[in-house]
């Protein structure tokens, strides 16, 4: 017979344009199914207030302010942008969620590559950086100084979203869970059965598709930024499309910050991403370089 820390229930969930995954470890199935779908209805109202491509969401309505408005937002709204701006000031600028018309101005509608003229890139970048941007914690407000933004989270929203899942599941007494949103933004607490931590391998997005580690996460988070897509990410600091880099990891204690700071880590040059992760013992990342196809870890690894 089974013991309760063999039981494995697996919940799945489309949101935030992905598959977000929970996967619970010896619980029955009812309180694992009602901790599943309080995550789930979680993330549903975080995706509501945080895309940019609905009218009525908070980024849309940030979107939306003319120079110097401001705007009020939802209590998650304003923790996630205001995690934004820390990991821009931690990165340098290389992570920026104000990068939206940039992304906008390289790409085409039907998400083919773009060649923007100078000015189109120049009229793109009035648009951006987070520098604009004013955060009033005791009002609840947003304010964007300048020409209006085109806020675009899709570089921490999952992230944040599945870290706001996760601590609302460890407050219904959830003592072990996995939860991942499209595989690229995960976080792992306790125990799964037989391990230290839940197992996660890390494989090479492109040919020839090796894995280049494995690892356990508990209490941990890893996110993962990669060009199998395209033309997605952009380097704020250039206002062009990432060269060099084919994937980057960073493993630290939330998914909103791994997110992050993956995607910096694609436009970073080696030297920042060393002070980066020297700066802050728990951090650890693994980058994937293009040009010369090495792997290259940065921090404790082997203690991973």
């Amino acid at each position: 017979m089974s013991g309760p820390k063999e039981r494995i229930r697996r919940y799945r969930h489309r949101a935030m344009a992905t598959i977000f995954e929970l996967v619970i470890a010896g619980e029955d199935d009812s309180f694992a199914g009602g901790a599943a779908q309080a995550a789930i209805e979680t993330i549903d109202r975080l995706d509501l207030d945080l895309s940019r491509y609905l009218p009525n969401s908070d980024v849309s309505r940030i979107n939306n302010l003319r120079p110097d408005q401001s705007v009020r937002v939802s209590a998650d709204t304003f923790e996630c942008l205001r995690r934004s701006l820390r990991y821009c000031r931690e990165t340098g600028g290389a992570f920026d969620v104000m990068t939206g018309s940039l992304k906008d101005c390289w790409m085409g509608k039907d998400r083919s590559p773009h060649y923007p003229s100078p000015e189109e890139i120049e009229q793109a970048r009035t648009r951006s950086g987070m520098s604009r941007l004013e955060l009033d914690e005791k009002n609840m407000t947003v304010c964007v100084h300048g020409p209006a933004p085109l806020i675009d989270l899709g570089a921490i929203g999952k992230g944040f979203a599945v870290d706001c899942a996760a601590e609302l599941m460890k407050e219904w007494g959830v003592g072990s869970a996995l939860l991942h949103g499209g595989a690229s933004s995960a976080y792992g607490f306790g125990d799964y059965p037989g391990n230290s931590g839940w197992a996660v391998t890390l494989s090479n997005p492109a040919p020839p598709y090796e894995v280049v580690e494995k690892i356990h996460l508990k209490d941990q988070a890893l996110g993962g930024s990669g060009i199998k897509q395209g033309r997605h990410i952009i380097d704020p600091r250039k206002g062009a499309p990432v060269e060099h880099r084919r994937a980057s990891w960073i493993l630290s204690e939330s998914a909103s910050r791994s997110d992050a700071l993956s995607t910096a880590c694609m436009v970073m040059a080696r030297e920042e991403i060393q002070a980066l992760v020297a700066g802050s013992g728990e951090l650890r990342a693994l980058i994937i370089d293009e040009s010369s196809r090495e792997v290259l870890r940065f921090g404790r690894w082997d203690e991973a």
